[in-house]
């Protein structure tokens, strides 16, 4: 049996292609980012900046149980869209039905755990002082719909390497208008705060696995059966083997915030955290096009490997780059444009202590913003680069490569620079980690390319 979507994949034009599977995924992933954006501005105006400070405590926990879903469903895609390329239907299904199996079982008994050791991971995480109760209150309920979120994540990416990006990126819309509204509702005319905010973001997640079930029950060409969910090594091997790029790239996230959140509050105090909490909210915000570019890029890279059209290959790593360099470009231009702008949008009109810290903050983003964004035009090279690797089932350099701006770059340069720079040295310590990561991927990208990628075209 052929999916005569994925097929697409190989036959079109490949800057058709990419903009086909770019756009459904950058509007996607904005609507998702946005929804986050909006959530904490909602949250800053109508609860105050600590509550913003409180989320960012709970994302990192919350989002690398999510996380594991992405990774199964990003590593599984990767085997399941050299299998479509190759036409082996009966392969597809059958990763698709062990990614489904196993996102279940570990997201489920990773949630148990992180209700077991509440009170322990919030204040791990920096939910110290004023922070901690907001924190908690929010982490408990939103912990709940975590595996649902991590199915609706595993789902998208296997929507996506089935050729069909557009229904992929109603997926996301759904719950993010659903959460927006759940906030107004929930915390601006019931008053709940971070209960609320909490049960809002929950209930989204349900709205989003309503609509990726629908999809695979009633639309999909990969119809799972009970006995696919049987899990079987050679398949498990390779979605674990690839996937662990993807939950390597998130457990390393979620020591970021784990170590800043706690780096902040030690400089500053709590309304750094908050400071923190927005620029982490305009990161995953601002870079959403070249995010976008980069999901759209794995299926078309792995089908047309998979396919041995070689040349096909090549040419979607030049565009990816040049599209998503020119956006990083224009990106950075706006928040460089608007930056105190952008900070006042997180804070509403307050007095005494409340007044104080959102001086602070307002004082303090701009400066933050302008330093952290900085290398926001090369980034597309690291993006596109590790993910190549990745698309083309080459774990090993893919995971190295996905870890090098957060693990060996970043973390190594927050634990020193702080201590002689203060929270300058926080901010400057992201376009540095950006720049090495950059000519790291950038020289493993071209080698790999001239060894590897051109022989093939020439020999075929």
């Amino acid at each position: 049996m052929t999916n005569k979507n994925a097929a697409k994949l190989g036959t079109l034009p490949v800057s058709k292609l990419l903009i086909q599977q770019a756009v459904p995924a950058s509007i996607g992933i904005l609507v998702m980012s946005l929804n986050i954006l909006v959530d904490s501005i909602f949250v800053g105006n109508w609860i105050g900046p600590i509550a913003i400070a409180a989320i960012n405590v709970v994302l990192p926990i919350s989002f690398f149980i999510a996380a594991i879903g992405m990774a199964i469903g990003i590593g599984g895609s990767s085997v399941l869209s050299r299998a479509l390329g190759e036409n082996n239907y009966t392969k597809a299904i059958r990763v698709f039905g062990n990614q489904t199996a196993l996102t279940l079982l570990i997201t489920v008994t990773f949630m148990v755990v992180g209700l077991l050791f509440t009170d322990s991971l919030v204040n791990s995480f920096g939910g110290k002082g004023a922070i901690f109760k907001p924190a908690k209150e929010y982490y408990t309920i939103v912990l709940y719909g975590v595996p649902i979120l991590a199915l609706c994540m595993m789902g998208n990416t296997v929507i996506r390497a089935e050729g069909k990006p557009k229904f992929a990126m109603i997926a996301m819309i759904i719950p993010s208008v659903t959460n927006l509204f759940l906030d107004y509702l929930l915390i601006n005319v019931f008053d709940l705060g971070m209960i609320g905010a909490g049960w809002a973001t929950t209930i989204s997640y349900v709205f989003c696995f309503i609509s990726i079930a629908y999809f695979f029950i009633f639309k999909s060409e990969l119809r799972l059966k009970l006995y696919h969910l049987k899990f079987e090594f050679t398949i498990l091997k390779e979605i674990t083997t690839l996937g662990s790029i993807t939950l390597a790239r998130q457990g390393v996230i979620s020591i970021v915030y784990l170590i800043l959140n706690n780096i902040m509050v030690e400089l500053e105090g709590e309304w750094a955290v908050a400071c923190y909490a927005i620029v982490s909210r305009l990161l995953m915000f601002a870079l959403f096009p070249i995010t976008g570019i980069t999901q759209g890029f794995l299926p078309i890279a792995g089908y047309n490997y998979g396919a041995e059209s070689y040349d096909r290959v090549l040419e979607v790593i030049k565009k990816a780059i040049i599209y998503a360099s020119v956006i990083g470009l224009f990106v950075l231009g706006l928040l460089y444009a608007f930056p105190t702008f952008i900070a006042q949008l997180f804070l509403g009109e307050a007095t005494g202590t409340q007044q104080a810290i959102n001086n602070q903050v307002l004082n303090e983003v701009p400066r933050a913003i302008r330093y952290v964004f900085m290398a926001s035009p090369i980034i597309a090279i690291q993006l596109i680069g590790s993910a190549y690797f990745q698309a083309i089932g080459k774990a090993t350099p893919a995971f190295l490569l996905s870890l090098s701006k957060q693990g060996f770059f970043l973390i190594p340069l927050l634990l020193i620079l702080p201590k002689t720079y203060g929270i300058i040295g926080v901010w400057v310590a992201f376009p540095i980690a950006d720049l090495l990561a950059t000519l790291v991927t950038g020289f493993f990208l071209n080698r790999e390319i001239k060894k590897h990628l051109i022989p093939k075209i020439n020999n075929r």
